[in-house]
């Protein structure tokens, strides 16, 4: 029972220490759009990893000069690409509410949203607040809902969130690696070609010093200089 005990108190540091290391896997921000504008963001995701998206929208009042909760009949599209460009969700949404999303490419991913226009048209002001919170990987389970539906204890649930942390370290650490080779080979193609590029020049210069040799040669000896 004691190393039992003396496991846990274990893996709950590590727990602290993947929390820390984890907290960039969040990030929330808030922008500002006009009737016709898209916003566009660049998150980079590892392979098979689930992302989850919350908004909220808010509609600007000219009477209070501040913005108000967005009306129901503004909605909201996201529309979401993967490196190599193929669309992995593409949909309506309402003013507020969540997305959800699985990357199968690691790389970076373009999150796009823009509003429904025609309806947003009704409304006076014309400028739209809309608050953007991203979960990646283990951030984006919804462990109460998973606890509940598994009937999982206190322990087990903690468990379960250690192992998915555990988990999206390792693709984190493959993301890394795959970032790096592609980096090295990125940086020896240039290299090559900065190599080939001087070799030509050489080649050139060395070509038209002969022809210019050859060339005043024969104009000295059609002179009779020589």
């Amino acid at each position: 029972m004691v190393g039992v005990m003396a496991e846990i108190k274990k893996i709950m540091k590590f727990s602290i220490l993947f929390t820390v290391l984890f907290l960039e896997a969040c990030s929330a921000l808030y922008f500002h759009m006009g009737e016709t504008e898209k916003k566009c963001f660049l998150e980079e995701i590892p392979d098979e990893t689930m992302v989850t998206g919350k908004y909220k929208t808010q509609l600007f009042d000219e009477t209070t000069h501040d913005f108000m909760p967005a009306s129901p009949g503004i909605g909201m599209h996201v529309e979401v690409t993967d490196p190599d460009k193929k669309i992995l969700l593409s949909k309506y949404y309402a003013s507020e509410g969540r997305f959800t999303f699985t990357s199968h490419t690691p790389g970076e991913h373009t999150i796009c949203l823009h509003s429904n226009s025609t309806k947003w048209s009704l409304f006076a002001g014309g400028k739209l607040r809309v608050h953007l919170q991203l979960l990646v990987g283990e951030h984006a389970n919804d462990y109460p809902q998973i606890a509940a539906k598994d009937k999982l204890t206190e322990l087990q649930l903690r468990m379960r969130q250690l192992l998915d942390q555990v988990d999206q370290i390792t693709k984190e650490q493959s993301y890394q690696r795959y970032r790096e080779e592609r980096f090295r080979y990125t940086s020896e193609s240039t290299n090559q070609r900065v190599l080939w590029w001087a070799i030509v020049q050489t080649v050139v210069l060395l070509v038209t010093g002969f022809w210019q040799m050859r060339h005043l040669k024969g104009f000295f000896e059609a002179k009779k200089l020589v």
